[in-house]
């Protein structure tokens, strides 16, 4: 008797194992996956250079500002990447003669998938494409008739990153250069001699919406940037960021070019998904 006794008061100790078991197994199979997340905040000053014949015929050049927020998403162990990025430009310039003056304003928002290779020598190169849309103005203080000029524009944009790790005086290091070529995509502009007020009061509409490609619209924006290893989870980056837009459509020339010396943090998060 003292032994049925004994035996079942174990029970409760057992099941009670047993239910931490089940429930440590549970967590383990609801798992689904670790991401890390790379946040990077930038802000950059240098030389722009605008010139848009609409406007004027003159080219204008300043100094401008750009803010830079790039989001990387990845899967340890998984080829593919996820990098969204978010640029906001503001420049002012003046023509040779400094009579005249031109600010200059966008937003810019690229989405991008890439496919990671892993090279010799600890280089890493992801190779994708990017959808890139802009929207944006020029507005001209001398003119009266037409001082303003809208910008719009979605592309499709070959890809590639470039990274390479190293080791300088005791410290952690990495390089790091993007470039982005827009392929094909679609632009908004008025055609030669047409007001804006023909074009949003009247609706008469005059190949506003153009198709553009390498040829009619060859732009480049590429960024070269190191960073160092701070600490565990960040660190700080510089580098240079060129955006050089431009485009010829319907009998108008136009162009922005913009260098920009930036500096930012870089901060790493490392997330655990569950699945539902």
């Amino acid at each position: 008797m003292r032994h049925y006794f004994t035996h079942h008061k174990r029970w409760p100790s057992r099941l009670l194992c047993l239910g931490l078991l089940l429930i440590s197994l549970s967590a383990m199979a609801q798992t689904d996956s670790t991401r890390i997340r790379t946040s990077v905040n930038m802000l950059g000053f240098g030389p722009t250079n605008i010139l848009d014949t609409y406007l004027s015929q003159e080219k204008f050049a300043g100094e401008g500002l750009t803010f830079l927020h790039i989001t990387q998403k990845e899967r340890p162990g998984k080829r593919w990447t996820t990098i969204l990025q978010h640029e906001a430009n503001f420049s002012i310039a003046d023509d040779r003669a400094e009579r005249s003056e031109e600010m200059e304003g966008a937003y810019s928002i690229y989405w991008g998938r890439y496919l990671t290779f892993r090279l010799p020598g600890n280089w890493r190169l992801e190779a994708g494409g990017v959808l890139n849309g802009n929207v944006g103005f020029i507005y001209n203080t001398s003119n009266s008739n037409n001082p303003a000029q809208a910008r719009f524009s979605i592309n499709v944009m070959p890809s590639a990153v470039i990274t390479k790790p190293f080791c300088l005086f005791g410290q952690q290091f990495a390089a790091r250069y993007e470039l982005d070529l827009p392929l094909a995509g679609l632009m908004f502009s008025p055609n030669y001699g047409q007001s804006y007020y023909e074009i949003f009061n009247r609706g008469n509409y005059d190949h506003n919406l153009v198709p553009t490609t390498l040829i009619s619209a060859p732009s480049l924006r590429h960024q070269l940037t190191i960073d160092w290893r701070a600490s565990r989870t960040w660190d700080l980056r510089v580098g240079y960021l060129g955006n050089y837009q431009q485009a010829e459509v319907n009998h108008l020339k136009q162009h922005i070019y913009n260098h920009r010396l930036m500096i930012g943090v870089v901060k790493r998060f490392r997330t655990v998904y569950y699945k539902r």
